[in-house]
């Protein structure tokens, strides 16, 4: 080795390489903001690039000598290479679904033709159709299917196509029947949010500015909803709406059943939403407000003349309101199911003559059936504690579909009745390859620093005697963006535990687990609720004796790198070590980039003075302090992401172990920045494994988990 190195646990770490300073001052509404590692925002620098490689290399250098890397990565290869499914979509008697097989590094899209099948044999046989096999355009995997939209009656079907992670998807259209894919395709159709006429002969989708058509930075924003008619020139598409409106609203469009009306909404955040519809047979018609200008929630589905509205408007945990679109204005909706003061709506599919409610309850999952007039029919049984995503139904259809899952079970396909009423089937099944015997999964309620109760979900081997020992424990979290943290299927996690490791995921509020409200008390000023919850959090495990501070990590990607990264800057004496993925770190300058400004309806507007304020006083790359000992970190990040920029975690992690040259902190400060992926979307099953191995092994290695 050229560099000096030192020792941890037996493992040679090569010094961190040279990183120039180059200060640059800022005043920013009157705070003097130093940035040293301004340099690094340029990605495209030969500097930059130089700086990179070099990290990289002594990343690698001391990863591979981890003595569990060999084993994570085997079996979460393992894991991965087994049959899986996710959602599905019903259009008419056809079942469309992603699958991952053995051998593939991108799922499939496949297709089940229902009218095929007797559903009331006991022992019916499916016969599987490949629609979509994105591993044909690439050899290297790096092809990924980020969208599909199936037309009504599922013989077309348009989908997005994207390189290397970067989701700027091509549109492409198919006839599925005869799998022949048409001449035309469409750019920059991230997001595209594709609805179907009726008759097939055409679509609204979403579409971005092509670079140069727009100021640099502008291309990724200014989304619009376009229409294309079926063999016509996608250039010559008309815009239907989105001029002259603010830059970062999104939009989503869908169509009533009989294909008369057209729903469009429109999206600011992930706080609110505005809802217009337009008579499709009247030309020319205009877009006609149903709810504007709101602080809530509104989106939909239209089944003849009504809209069965879902809003969290004056119903923190969602309700459903019947609209007449012939009188449409709000002093006429009907409230049909009302808001639970203990569940949270989740989703809702109209099939078969009834509305499906799926709803959480203390962060789990829950199904149920109701009549069109909002009356309850039935609780569906599920199989055990988990999590429902995915519900499918036709509404001259009477079987719903839902993908079940949770923490130790993999993701299927469940079929429901809902005229019978028996209980729900497996319809396709992922492979089972764990135990689910093998550990114990307990839910606990904390209480964090102001007083609020917090759930978290807790893994351990069942042969784990707490108390016993402290056990190496990983805790993880999310917080932020209405998004649950339920009980999912994770094949990383499973070696971990399997190891005999203990995993633990919070819920914090920022999320969606408790409703609106929940989730408002985690943004924004209330940032800082996040960081509180998830610190309670560690100190419940280490207080019950799970596990201490030598063996407590935490985990966390995109908002959830930027909770461990507070986490670390806060409280730096609670962890052991960090592993910190795709994150946002330096907060002050974080909407400046990609498509981040997006996120200022969440975090605030640096800009302004009152939201750079609560901004401030916690972004983690602002809080690197001169002589403190900070726990082993390992970033990751990739050089294709288009959502967070890598500059995050490259500027953390020089400014860390700067500081750790004069303050040696608890371990090795690591970057890993990965070429040819993206954010995670569409990352091939080879790239997963390498960057779940590398992740699993570092925290082995700093918490002292051994395997055999």
């Amino acid at each position: 080795m050229t560099q000096a190195s030192r020792k941890n646990h037996d493992i040679e770490i090569p010094d961190p390489p040279h990183t120039p300073k180059k200060p640059v001052i800022d005043i920013v509404h009157g705070v003097e903001i130093a940035d040293p590692c301004r340099w690094l925002e340029d990605g495209e620098s030969e500097e930059t690039r130089s700086w990179t490689q070099a990290q990289n290399e002594r990343t690698e250098y001391v990863l591979k000598q981890l003595p569990t890397r060999e084993f994570f990565r085997q079996r979460i290869e393992e894991l991965l290479s087994q049959d899986t499914v996710s959602s599905p979509v019903l259009r008419g008697k056809r079942l469309f679904y992603m699958k991952r097989i053995p051998s593939k590094n991108q799922p499939l899209l496949m297709l089940v033709h229902l009218d095929k099948i007797n559903v009331s044999q006991k022992d019916f046989t499916i016969e599987e159709k490949v629609v979509v096999d994105p591993n044909e355009e690439s050899e290297t995997g790096i092809v990924s299917l980020d969208w599909w939209y199936p037309s009504p009656d599922g013989t077309m079907l348009a989908y997005g196509l994207s390189t290397s992670g970067d989701e700027w998807s091509v549109l492409h259209i198919m006839n599925v029947d005869t799998g022949e894919c048409l001449p035309e395709t469409i750019e920059r159709t991230r997001y595209a949010g594709v609805t179907w006429k009726k008759d097939n002969t055409g679509f609204y989708y979403g579409r971005y500015p092509k670079p140069g058509q727009v100021p640099p930075g502008e291309e990724n924003y200014n989304q619009h909803i376009y229409y294309h008619e079926i063999g016509t020139d996608p250039e010559k598409d008309p815009k239907v709406f989105g001029e002259g409106r603010p830059r970062e609203q999104s939009y989503s469009t869908s169509l009533s059943d009989d294909g008369r009306y057209l729903l469009l909404t429109v999206g600011h955040g992930w706080n609110s939403t505005d809802l217009y519809f337009r008579d499709e047979t009247v030309p020319g018609s205009d877009f006609i407000p149903i709810v504007q200008g709101e602080d809530a929630i509104f989106y939909g589905q239209i089944r003849g003349d009504t809209l069965y509205m879902i809003t969290n408007f004056q119903a923190p945990k969602y309700k459903i309101v019947k609209v007449d679109l012939k009188n449409p204005h709000m002093d006429n909706w009907v409230t049909i199911i009302d808001e639970s003061p203990e569940m949270t709506i989740e989703g809702v599919e109209i099939a078969g003559g009834h509305i499906a409610v799926s709803k959480l309850k203390d962060a789990i999952s829950h199904l149920y059936t109701y009549t069109m007039d909002g009356q309850l029919v039935r609780e569906v049984p599920l199989p055990t504690m988990g999590t429902i995503t995915g519900l499918a139904g036709d509404l001259d259809e009477p079987l719903l579909f839902f993908t079940f899952e949770s923490f130790l079970i993999p993701p299927a396909i469940y079929m429901y009745d809902l005229e019978k009423q028996d209980d729900p089937i497996p319809f396709i099944e992922s492979a089972k390859v764990v135990d689910e015997n093998l550990a114990s999964i307990e839910q606990v309620f904390y209480r964090s620093k102001d007083g609020t109760i917090v759930p978290m979900f807790i893994l351990k081997r069942k042969d784990c005697v707490i108390g016993d020992k402290p056990y190496p424990t990983v805790l993880t979290g999310y917080g932020g963006f209405n998004i649950s943290r339920t009980p999912t299927y994770s094949p990383s996690v499973i070696p971990w535990i399997e190891a005999g490791g203990i995993y633990a995921s919070a819920n914090l509020r920022g999320g969606s687990e408790y409703g609106e409200e929940w989730h408002r008390a985690g943004m924004l000023d209330k940032k800082q609720n996040v960081f509180d919850d998830f610190v309670a959090a560690a100190e419940y495990l280490i207080g019950k004796g799970y596990t201490d501070q030598e063996h407590l990590g935490i985990w966390g990607r995109s908002n959830g790198g930027l909770l461990v990264g507070a986490a670390l800057t806060q409280r730096p004496d609670l962890f052991k070590a960090v592993a910190c993925g795709v994150p946002l770190l330096d907060m002050v300058r974080y909407h400046k980039f990609l498509i981040a400004s997006l996120w200022c309806y969440e975090y605030g507007n640096p800009d302004n003075p009152e939201d750079f304020q609560w901004i401030y006083a916690y972004s983690p790359y602002h809080h690197v302090q001169e002589g403190v000992s900070y726990p082993a970190v390992y970033f990751y990040t990739a050089e294709s992401d288009t959502r967070v920029d890598p500059m995050h975690a490259k500027k953390m992690t020089a400014l860390m172990q700067d500081v750790a040259s004069r303050t040696p902190a608890k371990g090795p400060i690591l970057l890993n920045v990965e070429s040819e992926a993206g954010h995670g979307v569409g990352k091939p099953v080879y790239k997963i494994v390498e960057e779940q191995a590398n992740m699993w092994a570092f925290l082995a290695w700093q918490l002292g988990l051994e395997i055999g």
